[in-house]
């Protein structure tokens, strides 16, 4: 195996760091359209765990943008990125390599959850924190759909 297998893990691990439910509705879009992640994932066979991970991404953008949304940096924050940038850093690593497609997208999606924080924090400052969330969605949105459409393809 090369290292540019697990790449597409590592990409998904720098979405989670910026939005921890994005990775997953990402994967349940694709699994919506049918396409198979190159690494075993039972859950997206799952009817209840697409829709609430679609629901959840939703969700996550909305809460963002609210004062009250406490920094990714916090305990609970880390833990759902470490979860989901470990679930599909699963599903898009090789088959038989999920656990090492795990590991660094997890490895990526903790430290990087500081230094977006602190990107967030200046754009904050300069733009406003619904004008920075924004334009902070739409970036990492679409690099979310990117890198799991890329994962998913790089399989046929």
């Amino acid at each position: 195996m090369r290292i540019s297998d697990l790449l597409p893990s590592v990409l998904i691990g720098a979405v989670a760091s910026a939005r921890s439910m994005t990775p997953m509705a990402a994967l349940a879009g694709a699994h919506l359209a049918h396409r198979r992640t190159p690494g075993r994932l039972w859950l997206l066979g799952k009817p209840l765990f697409t829709a609430g991970a679609l629901a959840m991404g939703a969700g996550e953008l909305y809460g963002d943008k609210m004062k009250s949304a406490p920094d990714r940096t916090v305990f609970l924050g880390l833990l759902a990125r470490v979860m989901s940038a470990g679930i599909a850093g699963a599903a898009l690593a090789p088959r038989g390599r999920e656990r090492a497609g795990a590991a660094v997208a997890v490895g990526t999606a903790v430290p990087m959850a500081y230094l977006t924080l602190s990107a967030r924090k200046r754009a904050m400052a300069e733009i406003g924190q619904t004008r920075s969330g924004l334009i902070e969605d739409a970036l990492i949105v679409a690099a979310g759909v990117a890198v799991v459409w890329w994962g998913v393809a790089r399989d046929r």
